[in-house]
């Protein structure tokens, strides 16, 4: 029954990353994603069928923790200063936001160890911080795959300049033909896998360790 907790923690931190691209956009100069009232914590505007549902559930019933996403934010690159550089990093503040998440999580989870709250609530929510830092972490990673539409795909588009970039942008038409293949046959947490290991050490040496 840990999807009763897992559920939850997804939904803000997913809320939150496409939060914090409308943040970003609009600091940048586009107001797109604010007209349309995505600068905003309520679920319902961001919810989408297959990252928001489809995805999270498929990952309950395989035992993988849950992983997905939000209904993209609009965004218009040409309302703002320099659109190909400041796409790139309205893309990276969305893993950078998940990532702020996780360290606020282990804080949390260090603040609990001190033991003020009744045993079980204190369980409960050391659980439940736990699974913010695993979330995070892997909606971190797994938004940082170079893969169309995931915000990696967007960070390299900004990044790649002439015949590498005309070659990476052949796989935008199948690239979320890709990500659904690698999600269904499980090679998405091979891949995963050993770079979230990697995070998760680098972030609780950070934090000081447990």
């Amino acid at each position: 029954m840990e999807w009763i907790l897992q559920l939850p923690v997804l939904f803000f931190s997913v809320i939150f990353h496409e939060f914090a691209h409308g943040f970003a956009a609009y600091r940048r100069g586009d107001d797109t994603a604010y007209l349309s009232g995505r600068l905003s914590f309520n679920p319902l505007p961001h919810v989408d069928p297959i990252g928001t549902v489809l995805i999270p559930v498929v990952c309950v019933l395989m035992n993988f923790p849950a992983i997905g996403w939000a209904k993209p934010v609009p965004v218009n690159p040409y309302r703002m200063h320099s659109p190909r550089r400041d796409m790139a990093v309205v893309a990276f503040s969305g893993p950078l936001s998940n990532i702020l998440l996780a360290l606020l999580s282990i804080a949390a989870v260090k603040l609990l160890m001190l033991d003020f709250l009744p045993g079980d609530l204190t369980l409960t929510l050391l659980r439940m911080f736990g699974f913010a830092v695993l979330i995070n972490l892997m909606l971190a990673v797994f938004n940082l795959i170079p893969l169309f539409p995931l915000d990696g795909s967007q960070i390299a588009l900004g990044l790649l300049k002439g015949r590498a970039l005309e070659i990476y942008e052949k796989h935008i038409p199948y690239g979320m033909y890709i990500l659904l293949a690698l999600v269904f046959t499980g090679l998405l947490q091979k891949v995963m896998g050993p770079v979230l290991n990697l995070a998760m050490l680098l972030v609780v040496s950070l934090m000081g360790g447990f």
